[in-house]
């Protein structure tokens, strides 16, 4: 059976190494893991705070527990996992810098994705007097989930000043890899990350 994947889950799953552990926060119905047990032969866990998603989850085949990311990840252990992914769900956390130090906390390597603000057509909207709506960013101001939206380079800014480091990064747009300006021209950031030497 081949899935449809999202273009991040893809990505993502170039980087996971055969046999390892996983753990993938806000876990939506399960796809992504369902994926990579099936391609990579890993051992994974799904956390997902929807009713609706869980159930998907295990109906996929997937170990999901149901908890609030916002509370942290008190419930693992230090580097309990080799990968641990937040896939375009960042900019809906309220406490960004708290998640991303918990998920290099538990796990050896970070993988996140996130879309960029900065891509050309967010810019355009703005420009034109309103808050952008895209593939990547389907809500409208009065009822989207996102709260902490950034760039590229905000995003890089960060990781610098909190010792993190890069690894690898992949922009995208509809797909396709951006390597010219992809601050400018790439709707869809893909990050692996470590935590650097201080």
């Amino acid at each position: 059976m081949t899935l449809s994947l999202r273009p991040d889950f893809a990505r993502i799953a170039e980087w996971i190494t055969p046999n390892a552990r996983v753990l993938d926060l806000g876990c939506g119905d399960g796809t992504l893991l369902k994926y990579l047990k099936e391609s990579r032969n890993i051992h994974g866990y799904g956390v997902e705070i929807s009713d609706d998603n869980l159930l998907k989850s295990v109906q996929n085949g997937v170990n999901a527990i149901q908890m609030n990311l916002e509370d942290g990840l008190s419930i693992f252990g230090s580097d309990s996992f080799d990968f641990v992914i937040l896939s375009q769900t960042l900019q809906t956390m309220k406490k960004s810098e708290s998640i991303i130090q918990e998920m290099l906390r538990v796990g050896r390597q970070v993988i996140v994705t996130f879309p960029n603000f900065g891509y050309w057509r967010h810019r355009q909207q703005l420009l034109l007097g309103h808050m952008p709506v895209s593939k990547e960013l389907p809500y409208q101001w009065f009822n989207t989930p996102n709260v902490h939206l950034c760039t590229l380079k905000d995003f890089e800014s960060f990781c610098a000043s909190h010792h993190i480091h890069i690894l690898e990064r992949i922009v995208l747009t509809q797909g396709a890899d951006v390597t010219l300006l992809p601050n400018l021209f790439g709707s869809l950031a893909v990050y692996r990350f470590e935590m650097g030497r201080r």
